[in-house]
């Protein structure tokens, strides 16, 4: 256990641990595969790129709403980009 993170409500903190160990593993994983890996589609899933862009946009858009906020142009491009592999 790594204990409280400061700033963060006790009825979070199980929410924020979780957010720092998938930053973890995804800095820990995706140096280990190639750009070919990490945006090949086998069978016409969607490729390892996409969901970690998607997860990192998710995140971003939900913390907009929970600020009361609107998505912003930039979000919405960063949206609409998720799946480009570029």
């Amino acid at each position: 256990m790594r204990g409280p993170i400061a700033g963060v409500s006790a009825a979070l903190q199980p929410v924020a641990h979780s957010l720092l160990q998938s930053v973890e593993e995804v800095r820990a994983t995706l140096p280990t595969l190639t750009l070919e890996e990490i945006w090949s589609r086998p069978k016409g899933i969607a490729s390892v790129g996409y969901h970690v862009r998607h997860a990192m946009g998710s995140i971003d858009r939900l913390f907009t709403y929970a600020r009361g906020e609107q998505l912003s142009d930039e979000q919405f491009g960063v949206l609409v980009a998720e799946a480009d592999p570029t």
